[in-house]
């Protein structure tokens, strides 16, 4: 054996060494959990989430369409922002989900709901008035 070949072992890893460990970590990752888990549930793999917001100024309406950019749906309350800024976190996060192909619905009269296109949202809220 060489100088060459003794510093080339040194510095290299040999193939079998390699796919021994791919190998290894290949299997374990094609095997569900269980015979009910569905890995495909979402774009990114993990279960779809919900997160609530109550900004208090429209600078922090940014962080709210962060949160839907990574898929997950989020609650607005709007009760501490003024008529105008209300108004703003509206348009804003109407126009977020709409460049997601996703939905805004209204909660109430301060609170909305914008889901990205990966979460499906079924039923109605019906107002008091419309009760009677």
């Amino acid at each position: 054996m060489s100088v060459k070949d003794t510093i080339k072992k040194m510095f290299t890893y040999s193939d079998d060494e390699l796919e021994e460990e791919d190998v290894t970590d290949e299997e374990d990752a094609d095997i569900p959990a269980s015979k009910y888990e569905n890995s495909k549930a979402t774009d990114t793999g993990r279960t779809p989430n919900i997160v609530m917001f109550e900004p208090r100024s429209f600078t922090d309406v940014p962080t709210i369409a962060n949160h839907l950019l990574k898929k997950q749906a989020a609650v607005v309350n709007m009760r501490k922002l003024s008529q105008e800024y209300k108004q703003r976190t509206i348009d804003f996060l109407y126009g977020v989900t709409y460049g997601l192909r996703g939905t805004t619905r209204q909660i109430d009269t301060e609170s909305i709901l914008c889901t990205p296109a990966n979460i499906a949202v079924g039923g109605e809220i019906t107002s008091e008035s419309e009760d009677a």
